[in-house]
């Protein structure tokens, strides 16, 4: 073809360039503001004139060129993306009680002098995604992950229409928004696929989910995907200072924003919420529940989070589904902490989208508080859409038949008497040589979140336990390919796909390596923290009750469970093992010296040079702890235009109090 050894002309270039601008317009008024201007045929024909003159003339080829949305070359696997940013998970409430307890805990850890208001979203069900933009050009779209490390599905997501592939102004940003299936174009999604003979989709999230994930970004081209913004990650030209602002700005660079409404306290959002649970089938997608969050940026970081969730945001989630079956059996497993967990099981049935055959029963009290029964009619739900549990008996259905349940007095795995502390609601098995504890820990200790070693399953770890070749995780790293070669369908290249996969898991960060260990009370994002303070095994096992409970997040619970676990002997064997094997026992950098170590910091007044998120950030990183109110402890009080009360209750305690300058010297100081 001409076009692929010469240039384009000058007015091929220009209708290249107009042909664009008019159909971004167009799908601007389609999917966004749902305002076709112009017809179906018109906007295809306009497509189609584009996509020939690219084909004509390949050097014009745009990777945000509206003719991506058809698709593109299929891929061999989808690449990893560190998030700039962590995804944490939101927490759940139930009722307004849990509304009105979540408002509370805010209020506690603000004090009573911060005014703050509520905005509350739509939560969408469907598949969370995070979008980078350059210069107005979308770059990246991933998918959550793990929350820290997501899935490039650039391809697929370009393909989606209601995400801009520019945006109306050339800045530097990175969202995050939903991709769903309108529930209209799921169902006809799914007459086409019964039409051939295809599985159809058990509901839209799964849907939405299968397409973003789709290698060949032609089939997710193909789905009738939809997306909504709800959140600002970052954005290097503004500052915003509300969660409201940041909607608006995501509005006017040209996306479809997230249903929300302003709250100015908690009955207001008890009253949205418990109005949304009647309207939601207005929607043309599938809402879960609702989002409640801060509105004021400059309080999250005073807020901050717990392992799992932040403290500023929460998940109103809908009255489950509920449906009726029968216990057929009642069921102990064990975890890596030794608590053995009775679960129910059931005559399959079908539960919001998917076939239930479980369900948790907790613990021994719940079994007698509900009365659960092997034979029993039981209502199950689940909770918070996710985990299967028995809601109550239905004790007129009874026969007479149904059995009671016995709790064991031993183990069922080891056969040793298991304990319950008088203070929990569990029994144990205190065994640390118990099979089934010893292939939970192993399990835990090679999953995704911890150490990531692929292709070490429950499968392969059961014939390593079985033929005696492993007794904890540290022997992991000892095993030879001749090991793994006379076990069953393990071949001399498998073999050596999981040698280098353990071997590779050896230059994990610490934070990982200390999750991956399994300490009772001790999740990723404490695992970090420990990191953070401490940067070595070594640090943390020399660490005392009071010099862990200093670390914000870390209370007497899980201060004492760290020091326990470095006081038992089988432990420190397990470390001193990992140690000759090489693994991280250090953080193998730090991104600044934590020179504000030890500190106590509380902001006030409008700062010139910062934001309050940005202030707290740059205390935090240094080591230091921003809270909300001033006490005996704080050590510094930060003040900048227009201070509230805070400023006097400074001087009354005697804090030394720092201008905007005196903090920057500080800064630069430290640094």
């Amino acid at each position: 073809m001409k076009g692929m050894t010469e240039e384009a002309p000058e007015e091929i270039k220009e209708r290249v360039k107009e042909l664009r601008e008019e159909l971004r317009k167009h799908e601007y008024q389609y999917y966004v503001r749902d305002n076709p201007l112009i017809s179906d045929a018109e906007y295809d024909s306009l497509l189609q004139e584009l996509k020939e003159l690219e084909e004509e003339y390949p050097a014009l080829k745009d990777p945000n060129s509206p003719t991506v949305r058809v698709g593109g070359e299929p891929r061999d696997e989808f690449t990893k993306v560190e998030h700039s940013q962590e995804m944490l998970s939101l927490g759940n409430a139930f009722s307004p009680e849990d509304l009105r307890a979540f408002a509370d805990r805010i209020k506690r850890r603000l004090g009573k002098d911060e005014e703050f208001n509520y905005v509350v979203e739509h939560k969408i069900d469907g598949l969370a995604l995070i979008l980078r933009y350059q210069a107005g050009e979308l770059v990246l779209g991933a998918t959550r992950g793990d929350g820290r490390t997501g899935e490039d599905v650039t391809a697929n997501v370009r393909t989606i229409p209601a995400v801009p592939l520019k945006l109306k102004r050339e800045v530097d940003i990175e969202i995050r928004g939903e991709a769903f299936m309108p529930r209209e174009k799921f169902i006809s999604l799914n007459e086409r696929r019964l039409s051939r003979g295809e599985e159809p989709f058990a509901n839209p999230r799964n849907a939405a989910a299968g397409s973003i994930r789709q290698l060949d970004p032609g089939i997710a081209a193909r789905r009738p995907l939809s997306f909504l913004a709800y959140d600002v990650i970052q954005a290097l030209e503004y500052s915003c200072s509300s969660h409201l602002e940041a909607l608006k700005l995501l509005a006017e660079l040209g996306f479809k924003v997230n249903w929300h409404e302003q709250a100015g306290d908690i009955e207001t959002v008890i009253a949205l919420c418990q109005d949304w649970v009647k309207r939601q089938q207005e929607l043309e997608h599938d809402i879960d529940g609702m989002v409640v969050k801060v509105n004021q940026l400059d309080l999250r970081p005073l807020l901050g989070a717990t392992s799992k969730s932040p403290r500023w945001a929460v998940a109103f989630k809908f009255p489950a589904q509920q449906k009726t079956t029968r216990v057929k059996d009642i069921k102990i497993s064990l975890g890596r902490t030794g608590v053995l967990t009775p679960t129910a099981e059931l005559e399959p049935v079908e539960v919001d989208g998917s076939t239930v055959s479980r369900a948790t029963l907790h613990n021994e009290d719940e079994i007698n508080r509900k009365d659960v029964r092997i034979g029993d009619k039981v209502l199950i739900q689940k909770a918070g859409d996710i985990i299967p549990e028995v809601v109550k008996v239905i004790k007129e259905e009874r026969t007479g038949q149904e059995k009671k349940f016995e709790f064991p007095e031993s183990c069922p795995a080891c056969g040793e008497p298991v304990f319950r502390d008088p203070e929990e609601a569990v029994y144990r098995c205190l065994n640390s040589t118990c099979p089934a504890v010893v292939r939970e820990s192993i399990l835990h200790f090679v999953s995704r979140d911890a150490m990531n070693i692929e292709g070490v399953g429950p499968a392969l770890i059961d014939r390593l336990l079985e033929q005696d070749l492993i007794e904890n995780q540290a022997d992991l790293f000892f095993l030879e390919e001749s090991d793994l070669i006379q076990l069953e369908r393990m071949a001399e290249k498998s073999a050596r796909n999981v040698l280098e996969a353990i071997e590779e898991s050896k230059s994990r960060p610490l934070a990982r390596v200390i999750f991956a260990l399994g300490i009772r009370h001790v999740g990723l994002r404490t695992a970090r923290l420990l990191t953070d303070k401490f940067g070595s095994l070594a640090r943390i096992r020399e660490a005392g009750r009071e010099e862990l409970e200093e670390i914000a997040e870390i209370g007497p619970v899980i201060a004492e469970s760290i020091v326990n676990y470095f006081a038992t002997p089988r432990n420190n064997r397990l470390l001193a093992r990992l140690k000759e094997a090489e693994v991280t026992m250090e953080s193998k950098s730090r991104q600044q010296s934590l020179t504000l170590e030890g500190y106590k910091f509380v902001l006030t007044g409008q700062l010139e040079n910062f934001t309050r998120q940005e202030a707290a950030a740059e205390i935090e990183k240094r080591g230091g702890r921003v809270t909300a109110s001033v006490s005996s402890q704080t050590d510094y009080l930060v003040r900048g235009e227009s201070p509230g009360s805070k400023l006097q209750q400074a001087r009354q305690e005697g804090t030394k109090i720092l201008t905007e300058e005196d903090f920057l010297q500080l800064l630069t100081k430290e640094d």
